[in-house]
């Protein structure tokens, strides 16, 4: 009966439904703008971690996003509830268009951005913003 729960539990785990999503995501710009960068963290257990940086003038502003997600089809949904430590509730939806577990192409519903990101080594750190000015 416990092992029946725990696969049960493990099957409605976002990771079950989708592998590719978990572990670290970095990437740059958004379309038209490559002065910034962002690197996202997706655990296992549903949960995100998110750092976004702008470079304006070679100088640095971070924010930091955190919150849970979930996958439905190709739709995924990021419940963002933490914006640079204050409670900011909302929530994003991105449409995967392509993933390779390496890569990954996606649109923000809210704006119709395409965004690319690529996997990383979960202890990769954000560059600066000498990287990509």
């Amino acid at each position: 009966m416990l092992r029946a729960m725990l696969a049960l539990t493990l099957l409605a785990s976002p990771a079950a439904a989708a592998p590719f999503l978990v572990g670290t995501w970095f990437g740059v710009g958004e379309p038209g703008d490559k002065s910034e960068m962002f690197l996202a963290r997706m655990a296992p257990d549903g949960s995100f971690h998110a750092l976004f940086r702008a470079c304006v003038k070679g100088k640095a502003f971070d924010e930091t996003d955190s919150g849970s997600w979930s996958l439905a089809g190709d739709m995924e949904k990021i419940h963002v509830a933490i914006v640079n430590g204050l409670p900011a509730p909302r929530d994003d939806f991105y449409k995967i268009l392509w993933q390779n577990g390496k890569k990954q192409t996606y649109r923000y519903m809210a704006t119709g951005f395409v965004f690319t990101s690529r996997r990383v080594e979960d202890g990769f750190e954000m560059p600066g913003c000498e990287a990509i000015s």
